[in-house]
């Protein structure tokens, strides 16, 4: 992401390695190089930021929706009818657990996936230590109850919405988090075994966890997009895995980062 905004790959980027990153595919965006593009050829008078994800209707051609728990929510059942039964059947917001859910993202969101901005974005002393504070003090609760659960998942052996609203944070904050955005009161790998543990497990043993998390991709936008946090846009180069295997645990200290 440069100074217009997220941009599409080109034949020409080096750091846009998998399948997952190509040029615009519909044929009234193939010249476009920015999204912004995309929201204006909408709304030529759009005003408000040009934000990822973002969910397009090539039919109507329009824009659908770029709230990402929202679009989470409508794949969930919105295109039932076109999948493999397999695929339709899975239910990542299951009845018996929607209060469960629903309070579990309250403070997740705020706290954890949304704390981590506050803490990096913060431009005072004292706003940053009261966000980066409340952040440790979630990761502390999510790990008490990772601790006490039987698992794999949040909600013990049920897949839901808070594993994938979760995990998109936990993998990226070693790699990024930490350093970027000063949240470097512990890491995950060394200071929390039980989100750890969690972490590795959807990393390794679903798929779609996997094939949607590109480390150079993650560290890349964060340390070249931001410059005002990190002028010279210098990418580090751990943390060395990007993610250790399941069932290898770290060392104390002086052992294997």
């Amino acid at each position: 992401m440069g100074s217009q905004g997220w941009r599409f790959a080109t034949t020409s980027d080096t750091d846009a390695e998998g399948e997952n990153v190509t040029p615009p595919t519909i044929e009234e965006h193939k010249s476009f190089t920015h999204l912004r593009q995309v929201y204006f050829q909408v709304n030529p008078s759009y005003a408000g930021r040009f934000t990822v994800p973002l969910l397009y209707d090539k039919v109507q051609k329009t824009i659908v929706n770029n709230e990402s728990s929202e679009i989470l929510r409508m794949f969930g059942t919105e295109f039932n009818h076109l999948l493999p039964a397999n695929y339709a059947s899975v239910d990542l917001y299951p009845a018996a657990l929607r209060s469960e859910i629903e309070d579990t993202h309250t403070w997740q969101y705020d706290q954890i996936n949304n704390g981590v901005y506050k803490s990096g974005f913060a431009t005072t002393q004292a706003a940053y230590e009261r966000n980066v504070l409340t952040v440790f003090a979630a990761l502390d609760r999510a790990e008490k109850h990772l601790s006490s659960t039987a698992g794999p998942f949040w909600f013990g052996e049920t897949l839901t919405e808070v594993d994938i609203r979760l995990f998109v944070t936990i993998i990226r904050f070693d790699p990024v988090y930490v350093q970027h955005f000063k949240c470097n009161i512990k890491d995950i790998r060394s200071g929390y075994p039980a989100i750890h543990k969690w972490m590795r497990n959807l990393y390794w043993t679903i798929p779609a966890f996997k094939d949607t998390a590109n480390f150079l991709h993650i560290k890349n936008h964060y340390t070249k997009s931001h410059t005002q946090i990190n002028p010279l846009s210098i990418t580090p180069l751990g943390p060395v895995p990007d993610i250790l295997p399941l069932g290898e645990e770290v060392a104390a200290a002086g052992g294997k980062a």
